[in-house]
């Protein structure tokens, strides 16, 4: 690491730590089926939550309006209090992805000022700031989906906004660590970086059927492993959901958790063969030391798929497993790094 370089790279590892944060507040609005209590969008004048009771009974009379609220919530003996607790997650969400703009936008027209950005890298913190922005949009676009006729989101765009901000952190820890080693000096190993690569197009696969889950409630039905319900490796309900297979595999409740569950396997394979493989070459200390992270966190998050199941995805347990998710892709992309340059 250049020592020039220590204040930037600690700027984009703060950016991927509020990136986890807001995945993990996210996943927690979910959980807790909170997005939908904000039913607006306000860059300033939402920053902080109503601060008077006026305002609070204003925001919740707008809430009433809302699909949400007339078809779920009103037969649920929904008061105030309950509407304070979603509506706190989501200006929560929102409120750390307003800090992350900052602590992005702010630190780098610094660093512009003071020149400790070369060329490569203000190409790739421009194309940060955009993915931000885009972010930011796919959110909202989220929302949007909830608020007209059916009180829920699309698990489509649910999915592209969790897997986005994914993506978004993993482009920032690689940014960090072209920084941390910029001596390219390390032996590039193709045959394991084209193995690494193949494995990190799965886990986003693998990711993006995860917000398919989530988006539908899937994990709330086949509770049974290793087989579903039934004892059925594959359940007629697969099939049956929706007018034709690959709508019952993209839409249909069963077809997708059949698809998350069984492609957690190929997730699998693909780590221990890039293992067995680098068994074959004479790698470096990070090397070695990034496969075999690799190894241990896909188990865990395997064995932590399996528990969420059984057990019809607990809050704890649904917010462990997309945690152990961002730690999987954190060592993937550390891995790829390594094995690349």
């Amino acid at each position: 690491m250049k020592k020039e370089n220590k204040s930037v790279i600690i700027w984009l590892l703060s950016g991927c730590v509020l990136l986890f944060l807001m995945v993990v507040v996210g996943g927690i609005t979910r959980l807790t089926n909170s997005g939908l209590s904000m039913t607006d969008w306000h860059l300033v004048t939402d920053t902080f939550p109503p601060l008077t009771d006026a305002k609070w009974n204003e925001a919740f009379e707008q809430y009433k309006k809302f699909p949400e609220y007339q078809k779920i919530n009103i037969h649920n003996d929904f008061q105030l209090s309950d509407y304070k607790f979603i509506y706190f997650w989501e200006w929560f969400h929102r409120f750390i992805g307003r800090i992350i703009g900052l602590v992005f936008f702010v630190p780098f027209v610094y660093f512009l000022m003071k020149k400790k950005l070369d060329r490569p890298t203000i190409k790739k913190c421009i194309i940060l700031l955009a993915m931000g922005g885009f972010q930011g949009f796919l959110g909202w676009f989220m929302v949007r989906s909830g608020l007209i006729d059916n009180p829920d989101v699309s698990h489509f765009r649910l999915s592209l906004h969790l897997t986005f901000a994914f993506i978004t952190f993993a482009y920032t820890l690689w940014v960090a660590l072209d920084l941390i080693y910029p001596e390219r000096t390390i032996t590039k190993v193709i045959p394991l970086r084209n193995i690494a690569r193949f494995a990190l197009v799965a886990l986003l696969i693998q990711i993006i059927y995860g917000g398919f889950v989530a988006g539908l409630n899937a994990g709330l039905i086949h509770n049974h492993w290793p087989l579903m319900s039934d004892g059925e490796f594959i359940h007629d309900s697969v099939f049956i959901e929706q007018s034709t297979l690959v709508k019952n595999l993209i839409e249909g409740k069963s077809g997708v958790q059949f698809v998350h569950r069984t492609f957690a396997y190929v997730v699998v394979a693909f780590i221990l063969f890039l293992y067995y493989k680098s068994t074959k070459f004479s790698l470096s200390r990070t090397q070695v030391n990034g496969i075999k992270t690799l190894v241990v966190f896909v188990f865990i998050q395997f064995a932590l798929g399996v528990f969420t199941l059984l057990y019809s995805v607990p809050l704890a347990l649904g917010l462990i497993h997309q945690i152990m998710a961002f730690f999987l892709l954190s060592a993937m992309t550390f891995t790829l790094h390594r094995l690349s340059k």
